[in-house]
């Protein structure tokens, strides 16, 4: 058995590698075109992961390893937006490897940083489940970096249009609703739908892994 240390997420906040890549990864999607995936997305991503499963009882460490990947998973954008889910894991097994994290914990949060980009992701434990919720949850107006864009980038439209974007975990009722307030004169919903669907299909099989039933509320009708 060797030596193995306790990281914390605060342990990961202050990391100066990890934060490089936040930094330079969201510079790079910004030069390509692409919303905020800096600091703001981390850590939201990071809080409400935790959140979800604490709201669900799971054990104080399991929600800590699910904040730590909820701050970590966007880390491969500074190689490549393409795979970036894969190569930030590889990226974060290095990283928490030498920081002595234990194997066992390792492997629970590089699964769930390699599978959350919905083109190859799976909810394939708590933690995985946990971060594809928070990370596609996060559709808000001040993650678009250029408003002359907003007209003619549907992306940009769909997320400048959001007013609020709350992610709820119910758990006596079982539920986990993404509860959303769209102005509708920037964008109908209908175009949310067309770029956003296949992110709530992997919502919605994330929320059936922790025991859930996944909703969609957008102003305050339910679509899902």
């Amino acid at each position: 058995m060797g030596n193995y240390n306790h990281v914390t997420i605060e342990d990961i906040l202050k990391n100066e590698e990890i934060n490089a890549y936040i930094t330079n990864g969201n510079e790079n999607l910004g030069v390509i075109g692409f919303t905020e995936h800096g600091f703001a997305h981390a850590k939201r991503s990071s809080n409400y992961a935790s959140y979800i499963l604490r709201t669900l009882h799971y054990d104080d460490r399991t929600c800590e390893l699910a904040a730590i990947a909820g701050y970590m998973h966007d880390i491969g954008n500074v190689v490549n937006r393409v795979d970036h889910a894969q190569s930030g894991a590889l990226m974060a097994f290095q990283i928490l490897n030498r920081l002595g994290m234990p194997p066992a914990e390792i492997a629970l949060v590089v699964a769930a940083i390699g599978n959350h980009d919905e083109g190859t992701a799976a909810a394939v434990n708590p933690i995985a489940a946990a971060l594809i919720l928070s990370d596609k949850g996060d559709v808000r107006r001040t993650r678009v970096r250029d408003k002359e864009t907003v007209s003619a980038d549907i992306h940009d439209r769909v997320n400048y249009a959001v007013e609020r974007a709350t992610t709820e975990v119910d758990a006596e009722q079982k539920t986990a609703t993404l509860n959303i307030t769209i102005d509708t004169q920037i964008c109908p919903v209908m175009e949310y739908f067309e770029i956003f669907m296949t992110r709530m299909v992997l919502c919605r099989q994330a929320a059936m892994f922790l025991g859930l039933q996944f909703e969609l509320i957008i102003n305050d009708t339910r679509l899902l």
